[in-house]
C-alpha cells in the first residue's frame, strides 16, 4: 500500500524504514529537509509540502502523522482536511489526548475523511522489534490499513489490534503509559534499596540479569535496566531529572474523573516532579517542623 509519513523524528523515521522494508511505497514529508533527503536515499518518495504529499498519493489516500501532541498536530490536520477528499484517511500515531482524537474525528466526518488514532509503543527499538499499536476508529478504515499495521507490528497477528471507536487507541495508549510510570518507579525504588545495602556489596547488573530469566518481575523494562547498569552501576553520567510526556498526567486525571483509585500511578507521576527539584522546599519545611516539635537534628547548608 502507498501512504505518506509526516513527521520524521526517530520513531517516524524508523517506522518509514520498516514500511519500506515491508514493500510499501512511502511518501515522506518533514519540516527538516535533511530528514526527508535521508529517507529518500533509502527508497522513500520525497515531498516538499503537504500539498505535494497529497498529489503524490492515489485515492483512497492514507496520511500517517508522527507529530508532537498539541498545536502542530491540530494545525496539520486542519491543513490536510482542506487538501484531502472523501474516503481518504488521516492517521495520528503520536501521543495525542484521546479527547482531542474524538473531537478531530467528529470534525473530519462531515468532510467524508476518516480519522484513525493509533497509540504507538516501541520507541527506538521498533525498527528491529516491531511496534505495539492500539487502534481506534471506524472498522472499515482500519481494515484498509491492515497491511500497514501487519508490517509495523512485531508479527502480522501479534502486537496490534482495533480496540474501539475514535479515541480508543489514544485512550488505551494513555493508560499503557500510566502503567509504565508505575512499573518504572517500582524498579527504580527496588534497585535504590539494594544499592543502599552497602554491607552486601550487591552487583546490581548481576541481579538484573538474574531477574530477567524465570522471575515473575521479568519484563522488557528490566532488560533495558540491565543494559543501563552494565556499563556503570552508579549511572555517573546521568542527572536524576525525569521528564513526563503528559500521558501520565492525563491518566491520573482520568482516574479522578472515573472515581478509580490509582495510587501507584499517581505517586509515580509525583516522583517525577520530585526528581526536578535540586532542593525541595517541602523537605526543608518537614525538617524544620520535626526540629520544632521534637528537637530533632537538622542538617545545615
Amino acid at each position: 500500500m502507498k501512504l505518506s509519513m509526516i513527521g520524521l523524528g526517530k520513531m517516524g523515521g524508523n517506522m518509514t524504514r520498516r514500511l519500506l522494508r515491508g514493500g510499501h511505497d512511502v511518501v515522506v514529508y518533514d519540516r527538516g529537509a535533511d530528514a526527508v533527503a535521508g529517507l529518500a536515499s533509502e527508497g522513500a518518495i520525497a515531498a516538499t509540502s503537504l500539498m505535494d504529499v497529497v498529489s503524490k498519493l492515489t485515492a483512497p489516500r492514507a496520511v500517517w502523522m508522527m507529530l508532537p501532541a498539541g498545536d502542530v498536530t491540530e494545525d496539520t490536520i486542519h491543513q490536510l482536511a482542506d487538501l484531502l477528499s472523501p474516503g481518504d484517511i488521516i492517521i495520528d500515531g503520536g501521543n495525542s489526548n484521546y479527547k482531542d482524537s474524538i473531537r478531530r474525528a467528529g470534525m473530519l466526518q462531515p468532510k467524508g475523511i476518516h480519522f484513525v488514532d493509533v497509540g504507538t509503543s516501541g520507541g527506538i527499538w521498533g525498527l528491529a522489534e516491531g511496534y505495539s499499536m492500539m487502534i481506534g476508529g471506524e472498522s472499515a478504515a482500519v481494515e484498509v490499513l491492515r497491511s500497514v499495521f501487519e508490517t509495523l507490528a512485531p508479527a502480522a497477528d501479534r502486537g496490534w489490534g482495533h480496540v474501539g471507536p475514535s479515541g480508543a487507541g489514544h485512550f488505551t495508549k494513555m493508560i499503557h503509559n500510566g502503567i509504565e510510570y508505575g512499573m518504572m518507579q517500582a524498579y527504580a525504588e527496588g534497585f535504590e534499596i539494594m544499592r543502599a545495602k552497602q554491607d552486601f556489596g550487591l552487583d546490581l547488573h548481576q541481579i538484573a540479569e538474574i531477574w530477567r530469566h524465570g522471575s515473575v518481575v521479568r519484563s522488557w523494562l528490566l532488560d533495558l535496566t540491565a543494559n543501563a547498569l552494565k556499563a556503570d552501576q552508579n549511572l555517573s553520567d546521568l542527572k536524576g531529572w525525569v521528564a513526563d510526556s503528559g500521558e501520565g498526567r492525563w491518566t491520573v486525571a482520568e482516574a479522578i474523573d472515573q472515581d478509580v483509585p490509582a495510587p501507584v500511578i499517581t505517586l509515580s507521576l509525583l516522583m517525577r516532579f520530585v526528581s526536578r527539584q535540586d532542593d525541595s522546599y517541602s523537605a526543608k519545611l518537614l525538617a524544620a517542623m520535626r526540629n520544632q516539635f521534637g528537637g530533632h537534628a537538622v542538617k545545615k547548608e
